[in-house]
């Protein structure tokens, strides 16, 4: 039988400890029989056959740049079935002027007012999908994300604005997705706004549950597409005139 596999790649800003967030994700899809591969550089991502080996792609690299080989190499694996998840440090505030990274993860962060430390609640979409089964309302104290949103993702869990005051407020209070899932050709995307810093995980056991559930859902897509035989023709044609 074939091995389930990881691509994980760690970098840019510090501040969002990209070494600790890995090494805890890698632990969580461990823990279901995958094998995980950590990189400290984007060079490997510059091998298509390399990346299209894996089952789910999963970045914590903030800010920065990916060269266009690079993300086209993930853009066309994901299309072809490996899953791809992240958290806020790693996946939706990366590569901030790449738009093709932006529309196929489903979001973009644009702001936290208030900064770190503001206690807000968590609101779980029961029945949006089996990756909340279970779950229930939580509290975090981290930032608390405002992002501009794919309208076509389905969204898992949101948050209320405004907590903080800021020049936000004269418009009417918004629900902000918190999670969600959508597809890339035939892969499945899921993105955890949460993980500002690794503890974030570890003080509450929703947030990570959230986390382990999506990236296991987001991984289990590459096998339904073999099993299913879907193939990326249907999307190669209109790729090439973007």
């Amino acid at each position: 039988m074939e091995k389930k596999k990881v691509l994980i790649f760690q970098g840019g800003w510090d501040g969002h400890e990209p070494q600790l967030v890995a090494k805890r994700f890698a632990g969580l899809m461990e823990k279901h029989g995958y094998t995980c591969e950590i990189h400290d550089s984007q060079e490997p991502l510059l091998d298509g056959d390399y990346v299209k080996g894996f089952d789910l792609i999963v970045p914590c690299w903030t800010m920065g740049s990916i060269e266009a080989k690079a993300r086209e190499n993930i853009v066309k694996a994901v299309a072809a079935g490996s899953g791809l998840a992240g958290c806020h440090g790693g996946m939706c505030d990366a590569f901030r002027e790449d738009v093709e990274w932006q529309f196929m993860t489903g979001g973009q962060w644009v702001s936290h007012p208030g900064g770190d430390g503001v206690r807000y609640q968590v609101h779980i979409h029961r029945g949006s999908s089996p990756i909340v089964e279970g779950l229930e309302d939580f509290e975090v104290c981290s930032e608390q994300y405002y992002l501009h949103v794919d309208p076509a993702v389905e969204v898992l869990a949101t948050t209320r604005f405004p907590v903080v005051p800021y020049y936000h407020i004269s418009n009417k209070p918004v629900d902000m997705p918190v999670a969600w899932t959508k597809f890339w050709g035939n892969g499945r995307v899921f993105y955890n706004s949460l993980g500002h810093h690794d503890d974030v995980f570890e003080k509450s056991v929703q947030a990570q549950t959230l986390m382990e559930r999506g990236m296991l859902w987001a991984a289990q897509g590459k096998q339904y597409a073999l099993e299913n035989g879907l193939s990326t023709e249907k999307f190669e044609n209109t790729a090439k005139m973007y």
